[in-house]
């Protein structure tokens, strides 16, 4: 009896949190412009293009195998409007071709066995042709349906006749799609930029920020290192999602409507959050190559003997975290008074370096010991501090071509 209450009382906790969460998950969609807005958005015009296109081909066309038509509208309905008609373009490509290879091999073998397999083996082979993309499946399937429709058409004329509606269906449904994602609520997702800027940003700030403060005062114990350097390791993913998110924010402005209407849609270009991108990808490389030189001190040296390297390496390092704390706050609205920040942030890590390079110099530190790890180490500040440099420059120019458009 106790082992059932237990049991009811653990549902019913589960049900609660599984409620939680999704008015968590709602309210988060219905107060931010973000992912689950995102979704719910395609969710209901997938839902409208499907329930136009069923209607087109069951109550106007009456034709025999209306569901292509929804189920086309809802296959190429994309996060971006040139995605969806990059899809829809090769998903009708597709379909044609397989309906196009069971007309011909119907034609010269008719309806039995050996024509299905003709029909297959070339299907799975054009299939795989690179321009079709993820479409390249819609091959095969188009063609055996084809096949069923052919095989089961009571004449000659009827066959035709069906193959054909299976490719008019699918213009439609596709028409349809691109039509509704095109008008209703066309996907804007510039912001997507600023997140993936901001996402791996912070994660490079998070990793310095644990770096400094332990060189400043001369921690660099085994357990420390190790963790930095698989934390360095980890950044792949993130930088592969920040790269995707770019590449998302422009595509959403190819053939997009809401760009006419965007007041701000000149910094759409994103060739300034690109760079970002690029140099935050760079210096992630670099951050590895730091954190395993800093792992193998502990080899060679306890760095007792170094401490005023260590202190100026992370005085060095903070500012570094600085300028990527605030590109972990990038945001359109306030780029112009952002990008001043980051050049004054630049400038005052150039300082810091100079006096790292200066101090390290007029040291008797075996810089040129390539068993050491001074000299990586003032080689990664080089290659940081330039990508830091370059990553803040870019910036302010897309800016000042951002301006330079709004006043022209």
């Amino acid at each position: 009896m106790a082992e059932a209450t237990a049991g009811r009382q653990r549902t019913d906790v589960a049900g609660q949190g599984r409620t939680a969460r999704i008015r968590q998950w709602l309210q988060r969609a219905a107060g931010s412009e973000g992912h689950e807005r995102h979704t719910i958005a395609l969710i209901g015009k997938a839902t409208l293009a499907a329930c136009l296109a069923w209607v087109i081909a069951y109550d106007v066309m009456q034709t025999q195998s209306p569901a292509f038509a929804p189920f086309s509208a809802v296959l190429i309905m994309q996060v971006t409007v040139y995605r969806s008609l990059l899809q829809a373009l090769r998903y009708v490509g597709a379909v044609s071709l397989g309906v196009a290879l069971q007309g011909l091999f119907g034609l010269l073998a008719g309806p039995g066995l050996v024509t299905f397999v003709l029909v297959a083996l070339a299907a799975l082979t054009i299939g795989r042709w690179r321009p079709l993309g993820s479409q390249g499946s819609q091959v095969a399937t188009a063609a055996f349906f084809a096949f069923s429709t052919y095989v089961s058409a009571a004449s000659d004329a009827d066959r035709w006749n069906q193959l054909g509606q299976i490719i008019l269906l699918v213009l439609i449904g596709c028409g349809v799609g691109v039509v509704v994602n095109m008008v209703v609520l066309p996907p804007m997702r510039y912001r997507s930029a600023e997140g993936g800027i901001q996402v791996l940003a912070h994660s490079l700030c998070d990793l310095v920020s644990d770096i400094h403060p332990a060189l400043r005062e001369n921690e660099l114990d085994g357990e420390r290192t190790r963790h930095w350097r698989e934390r360095a390791s980890h950044l792949g993913p993130i930088v592969e999602q920040a790269q995707s998110a770019v590449r998302t924010a422009q595509e959403s402005t190819y053939y997009n409507p809401r760009r006419l209407l965007q007041r701000h849609w000149h910094h759409a270009s994103f060739s300034g959050y690109q760079a970002v991108i690029d140099a935050l990808e760079r210096v992630s490389y670099q951050m590895g190559s730091m954190t395993r030189s800093l792992d193998q001190w502990h080899d060679g040296d306890s760095g007792g003997r170094h401490r005023d390297f260590l202190r100026d390496y992370g005085d060095f390092l903070q500012s570094l975290a600085h300028i990527l704390d605030l590109f972990s706050h990038v945001d359109e609205d306030r780029l112009t008074d952002q990008a001043r920040e980051l050049c004054e942030a630049a400038d005052q890590a150039q300082e810091r370096r100079t006096r790292l390079v200066e101090d390290a110099e007029d040291s008797d530190l075996p810089l040129g010991d390539p068993s050491r790890p001074f000299g990586i180490l003032m080689v990664e500040a080089t290659r940081l501090m330039d990508e830091m440099q370059h990553t803040c420059d870019v910036l302010q120019q897309a800016v000042d071509r951002a301006s330079a458009t709004e006043g022209a």
